[in-house]
C-alpha cells in the first residue's frame, strides 16, 4: 500500500500543508518560549553569584588579616588560626549558601522553561497527530480502493458509491443531479466527487 501523506486535490493539499506549517511553527514557538521562560529565570542566579562572592572576599580578608597576624611573637599562631575559622564560619558559609543558591535558581529555571514547552506541545501533538494519522491511512487506503483500470463497470460502481455514500452537499458541488446522472450513465463527475472526496486526482481512462 503506497503512503499518501498529501491529498492530490490541489486546494485540499494546500489546506493540509499549511496546518502541518502551522503546528511546526507552533512548536517552534513554545521551544523559543520554553527557552526565553528558562533564560529569565536563570537570570536571577546573578543575585545568588554575588552573595557567594561576597562571602569569598569576607573569608579571603580574614584569610589576609590571618596571614599578617601569623608572625606575631607567643600569640600570632593563636590569632591567625582564630582568624582563619572566624572567615570560614562568616564568609566561607554565606559563599557555600550562595553556591548552592545559584545552583536551587538554575535547576529551577530549566524545570520551568522545560514544562513550559512540554505541557503545551504534548497537548498540541496529541490534538492533532492522531488526525494526521488517521487522515493519511484513510487516504492511502481510499487510493488502494479507489485507483485501478477505469472501465464502464468500474465507472458504474464507483459512482454507485459516490451516489450512496457521499454528504449531498459535496456531491452538487459536482453535479446538479447526481441520482439523474446515475441513471443515465453520466458518472465522470460522480466519480470526479469520489476522488476529491478521498483528496485524490479522478483517473482518467
Amino acid at each position: 500500500m503506497a503512503v499518501k501523506l498529501y491529498p492530490e486535490v490541489a486546494d485540499r493539499r494546500r489546506e493540509r500543508i499549511a496546518r502541518d506549517v502551522a503546528v511546526v511553527l507552533m512548536l517552534l514557538f513554545l521551544v523559543w518560549m520554553g527557552r526565553s521562560v528558562y533564560q529569565r529565570i536563570d537570570s536571577i542566579t546573578v543575585l545568588a553569584t554575588g552573595v557567594s562572592s561576597a562571602g569569598e572576599s569576607v573569608q579571603t580578608g580574614f584569610g589576609a588579616v590571618a596571614g599578617a597576624v601569623e608572625s606575631v611573637p607567643v600569640i600570632g599562631d593563636n590569632l591567625a588560626s582564630a582568624l582563619q575559622s572566624s572567615g570560614e564560619a562568616t564568609g566561607g558559609n554565606v559563599a557555600d549558601l550562595g553556591a548552592q543558591g545559584a545552583e536551587a535558581i538554575h535547576r529551577t529555571a530549566l524545570l520551568i522553561g522545560l514544562l513550559t514547552f512540554l505541557i503545551p506541545a504534548i497537548l498540541l501533538v496529541g490534538l492533532t497527530l492522531p488526525d494526521r494519522v488517521r487522515g493519511i491511512r484513510q487516504m492511502s487506503l481510499a487510493g488502494q480502493f479507489l485507483e485501478g483500470e477505469r472501465s464502464p463497470e468500474r465507472d458504474r460502481i464507483l459512482a454507485m458509491r459516490a451516489v450512496f455514500n457521499l454528504d449531498v452537499d459535496h456531491l452538487l458541488e459536482y453535479s446538479a443531479d447526481p441520482v439523474g446522472d446515475l441513471i443515465a450513465g453520466r458518472h465522470d463527475h460522480l466519480i470526479e466527487a469520489l476522488f476529491a472526496d478521498a483528496g485524490l486526482a479522478t483517473p482518467t481512462r
